[in-house]
């Protein structure tokens, strides 16, 4: 393993392969993915290399230049592509957004589990104990994917790779579409017509509907069975796209078409997406209380009981410190009657809030000898706090 390659280093191999493992996954090259940080912007990246590459053609390089121009939500963003010979050999190398513990839809899905009994143990919707995927899953990943193939057409570009293994999910229900502009090198042909590009795109799309319906990989080697398990397990609505995606017709098919056919579904995509969005700003909201807090205590904790500043050596114990340092013992070190130590968190969040809120409520503050006792507002005590901590 090289320390660096480009301007990229701490690089660590995602996939662990045998010393005879090969993967020939894109075009018959072998291939293999690695995360590694670009000391340019401190970024973490994924770099997937293609071992064994000799670039022929330099004009291959100007598909890539499209796609990293390219930014949609459904696709991992490509930053750059380059040759190197960091590995020992000629290698091609595609630098991608890192998503961490992203796996792709195989794996999630289709991929049996070694520790499973369940579900997760057959290959495929054949055994008696597996389960299809939620329906309105696989409608999350339909809607998400035909976005993405839209943002690709709409560019006048293709995908040339969808399947399950080329799509990652990175979160609940959420994915993207991976290793986009790698078959544009290692397959250039300025000779291809993008309009076939396309319309092999949508089949692909199709059988990727297929494969994911059923859960086998090879569900269309068997056509008729893979036609009946989808409509055993899924709504008309779905096993009628894929089987418009999959049809042989004169009239070329579109991305347009496709959407047309998802339009009913969008209102409930739409508002499950709201529903996602305001449960994540609602947990975004109490984050930020929580770090307002954390500063508020971060604060204190510089300012109390601190043994030496400007060669003073009692300097936390006297002026507006004494009063911070009281409000500290009043926050968390309540005794009650029989002098037992009380925990009482919801009194330390309420004082800390008004504290953070200045507000004008007058507190008492009593000496540990009981021999000193102020009466002051969160106002004036947040002042001195600031006062002390400038």
């Amino acid at each position: 393993m090289p320390e660096s390659v480009n301007t990229y280093h701490s690089i660590v191999p995602l996939e662990w392969l045998g010393p005879h493992e090969r993967r020939k996954s894109l075009a018959g090259w072998s291939s293999f993915v690695y995360r590694a940080i670009d000391r340019r912007d401190g970024k973490t990246y994924a770099l997937r290399r293609v071992e064994g590459f000799r670039l022929l053609h330099e004009v291959a390089f100007a598909a890539v230049e499209k796609w990293v121009r390219l930014s949609h939500p459904g696709i991992v963003k490509l930053k750059e592509a380059f040759t190197t010979k960091a590995f020992g050999d000629h290698s091609l190398v595609f630098v991608y957004d890192f998503h961490p513990g992203a796996q792709n839809l195989y794996s999630a899905h289709i991929a049996p589990d070694p520790m499973a009994s369940g579900p997760r143990a057959p290959w495929n919707l054949g055994h008696p104990n597996a389960k299809p995927i939620p329906e309105d899953t696989l409608w999350a990943y339909i809607i998400q994917v035909a976005g993405a193939i839209k943002a690709v057409h709409d560019q006048g570009m293709a995908l040339r790779l969808l399947d399950v293994s080329k799509v990652l999910v990175t979160g609940k229900n959420r994915v993207r579409l991976d290793c986009c502009s790698v078959l544009d090198i290692l397959s250039w042909n300025p000779t291809l017509s993008l309009e076939l590009l396309q319309q092999e795109d949508l089949i692909a799309f199709g059988k990727l509907i297929y494969v994911l319906g059923c859960r086998d990989v090879n569900a269309l080697e068997a056509a008729p069975k893979a036609i009946d398990t989808l409509m055993r397990s899924y709504s008309s609505a779905i096993n009628n796209l894929a089987y418009f995606l999959l049809s042989k017709s004169n009239k070329k098919k579109t991305i347009d078409e496709v959407w047309v056919k998802l339009a009913p579904r969008m209102a409930t995509e739409t508002a499950s997406l709201f529903s996602y969005a305001d449960t994540l700003e609602n947990q975004m909201m109490a984050e930020l209380e929580n770090a307002r807090l954390v500063r508020l205590l971060a604060k204190l904790g510089f300012v109390n009981e601190r043994p030496d500043f400007s060669r003073e050596q009692r300097w936390s114990e006297t002026g507006d410190r004494y009063i911070i340092k009281l409000f500290r013992d009043f926050v968390f070190h309540q005794v009650d009657e029989m002098g037992n130590p009380v925990m009482n968190m919801g009194h330390v969040l309420s004082c800390l809030n008004k504290l953070d809120a200045g507000i004008e409520e007058r507190i008492m503050l009593v000496s540990r000898d009981e021999q000193s006792c102020l009466v002051v507002s969160y106002k004036e005590i947040k002042s001195c706090l600031e006062s002390a901590f400038q």
